[in-house]
């Protein structure tokens, strides 16, 4: 995967939310890449700033958020100095959304197939004839059983597992080049997570899409994803190949993610639990955002930010554990 030309690029993106009290800074200065048919798992616990990495490459920020600086590239096009009415064509034909409540991605009013059509005329040439045939075919393919038949049904005429395959098919019908998906798998039963996540990786590995699939479930990211980047407050902490990460994360909390999957093998021992909780954007200590919480913790972690530091591979951490430079003040 990594040999291949990168189809995403974010290059030190920051996003501020500014309000009347403070400006806060909920992603600091986020980068990373994915190529063509690889799936980057994007891991973290809840105000990380997973989702709204994906909502700010995709544009969909809302006020008072703004990217304030950064770059974003879609195969080597920047798409984050676009106009809105240029980002409304990118979105949806070159960049599919994944969310993880398919009923708030489908108008309950309208048959999922009316839905289908609009989204694929809006974005390719087809007569409404032509665009129904292509909306049965993309049923077809993410599995929903007589899709001739169903192509009339409303939302609410299908399982939670159906819907989310018909919110696939939706981001399918322009043959987007990056699929995000955001949590594509939280409101499922743990048989219908396996299939939906089994449809994700073949779409990816058939079309050549590159996917950024967004999760909490560090099982989900061990399934189905080539590599692993987890944030932290609005970081990127530790970025590297998944089966790597799996067993020998390096930053304390990566480390820490990974140690808490739970296996069928026999323990002796816990789970790894980790001890405290995200801090707000109101109060993210200074150094290391993660030190409060870090039983590795030394000097320099509570007053200096680490930096991402890269090595061979495309693998990268952002902890003064591995920086030479505070290597003496560690002993």
């Amino acid at each position: 995967m990594t040999a291949l030309p990168p189809l995403l690029q974010v290059r030190d993106l920051v996003v501020e939310f500014r309000t009347a009290q403070a400006t806060l800074r909920a992603l600091d200065g986020i980068s990373f890449a994915i190529a063509p048919g690889e799936i980057l798992g994007v891991v973290g616990e809840s105000g990380a700033g997973k989702s709204l990495t994906g909502l700010a490459i995709s544009r969909l920020i809302q006020p008072p958020g703004q990217i304030v600086s950064g770059e974003v590239l879609l195969a080597g096009e920047r798409i984050d100095t676009l106009s809105a009415r240029a980002m409304r064509r990118v979105r949806g034909k070159r960049i599919g959304m994944v969310f993880q409540d398919p009923l708030t991605s489908l108008d309950p009013l309208f048959p999922i197939g009316d839905q289908i059509v609009e989204t694929i005329r809006a974005h390719l040439d087809m007569t409404r004839i032509e665009a129904r045939a292509r909306a049965i075919e993309l049923l077809d393919e993410v599995g929903i059983p007589s899709p001739a038949a169903r192509i009339n049904a409303y939302p609410h005429e299908f399982s939670g597992g159906m819907r989310q395959r018909v919110v696939i098919a939706l981001a399918l019908c322009a043959e987007p080049e990056l699929i995000i998906a955001d949590e594509p798998t939280t409101a499922l039963d743990v048989a219908v997570q396996a299939q939906i996540l089994n449809l994700l990786a073949r779409l990816c590995r058939d079309r050549g899409m590159a996917m950024m699939l967004v999760t909490h479930d560090m099982g989900v990211i061990a399934e189905i994803s080539h590599r692993v980047a987890v944030m932290y407050a609005g970081r990127l902490v530790e970025l590297g190949k998944t089966a790597r990460m799996a067993h020998a994360a390096r930053h304390p909390y990566a480390a820490g993610l990974m140690g808490a999957i739970p296996t069928l093998e026999a323990r002796t021992e816990p789970l790894l639990q980790i001890p405290g909780s995200m801090p707000r954007l109101t109060a993210i200590p200074a150094g290391c955002a993660f030190h409060p919480r870090c039983d590795k913790a030394f000097a320099p972690c509570t007053k200096v930010r680490p930096e991402l530091l890269f090595s061979a591979g495309g693998l990268a951490v952002a902890c003064h554990l591995y920086d030479p430079t505070y290597q003496e003040a560690r002993s």
